[in-house]
């Protein structure tokens, strides 16, 4: 099936979930519930019983005319390594569970390091569904420390994602912050800035920080950000603008415009946990940030080798195999047809 959450909204929380705690909390409930009623997540059917929209889905794809009505940015490229189609999708799970779960508990911070799914572009465009990808990591075998922190990510972050953009109206200002985030933000909004870059300066990657102009280059060049840096990345530009409203409105902006699964709600609420403490509590005060956690180049120094970092994209290039790809491409019948499909641009 092609759904991206797990269950209806409605159905797991009636309304917006502060924490990731609580959202759990509710998970487990209805988990037993549905445990203790014999009515467990099952498989989906792959199979619509529509017969109309069957016929609709095998009809002769025009993809040149669906590409000129497309409303794009030209200039931001096509990336090369993701396959569309849920037969890509398919093997991208495959491929993910027998090449990297294994380091997903204890690697996944680490940008230098293969360890992510890569799996969020067949999610974003409906081509893998949450259920469906949940299920198979479940049934894997895999390591458990990597199979119980990759459904944490992938079920319980997903679904606090969905949660908030849903019933918050301002999930992508600062108006969607908790009361103590945005007093704290407002109070220590014209505190001074050491240093202060344009939009335009932010987006060239022309920063004084080699590991910040590197996330950004590797999100312009493969349309992805390490999820780590990501996270780094919208506090520097917090740290690095006029006011707490440009800082979001400027990551938000660039996310939605290079990453190939913009325009989402985890990118949403991962602008906003980094700038605005979307579900996140309140730390020490310092300036700038007031509240809102903080993250210094130091901190990614102790956690990763960062000349490794900076010089894989020092020059802007695609170095896609250390972040999630490669292992098992050929493993499964899918490889053939998904390797027919036709490349996707970012919109």
């Amino acid at each position: 099936g092609a759904g991206k959450a797990l269950s209806a909204l409605a159905k797991a929380s009636t309304a917006h979930s502060a924490r990731a705690k609580t959202l759990l909390d509710e998970w487990k409930s209805l988990a037993a519930a549905e445990r203790k009623a014999g009515a467990a997540a099952v498989e989906a059917p792959l199979r619509h019983p529509s017969v109309a929209l069957r016929r609709a889905c095998e009809a002769p794809t025009d993809w040149t005319a669906v590409r000129a009505a497309l409303t794009i940015d030209r200039a931001v490229a096509e990336i090369e390594w993701c396959t569309p189609g849920s037969a890509a999708a398919l093997l991208a799970v495959d491929d993910f569970i027998h090449a990297r779960l294994k380091r997903f508990a204890d690697k996944r911070n680490d940008p230098n390091v293969a360890a992510l799914s890569g799996l969020s572009p067949y999610l974003h465009f409906g081509q893998l569904s949450a259920q469906r990808m949940a299920l198979l990591v479940k049934k894997s075998g895999g390591a458990s420390d990597g199979v119980a922190a990759f459904l944490e990510e992938a079920v319980v972050r997903r679904e606090l994602a969905d949660n908030f953009c849903f019933y918050q109206p301002h999930y992508d200002s600062l108006q969607g912050a908790a009361g103590w985030a945005y007093e704290s933000l407002q109070k220590h909004a014209t505190d001074p800035r050491e240093k202060l870059y344009s939009l335009e300066e932010l987006e060239a990657a022309k920063t004084h920080e080699d590991i910040w102009n590197a996330a950004q280059r590797q999100m312009m060049a493969t349309g992805k950000m390490h999820g780590f840096m990501r996270m780094y990345w919208a506090k520097k530009i917090l740290e690095w603008t006029p006011s707490p409203e440009e800082a979001l409105r400027i990551a938000i902006y660039l996310n939605d415009k290079y990453s190939i699964d913009g325009r989402d709600p985890n990118g949403y609420v991962g602008c906003g946990w980094a700038i605005m403490g979307t579900h996140d509590m309140g730390w020490a005060e310092r300036p700038v940030f007031g509240k809102i956690r903080y993250m210094n180049y130091a901190g990614c120094k102790r956690k990763f080798d960062i000349a490794r970092y900076a010089a894989a994209w020092a020059g802007g290039g695609a170095q896609v195999d250390t972040l999630f790809k490669k292992g098992s491409e050929k493993r499964g019948s899918a490889s053939t047809a998904a390797s027919t499909k036709p490349k996707k641009a970012r919109s």
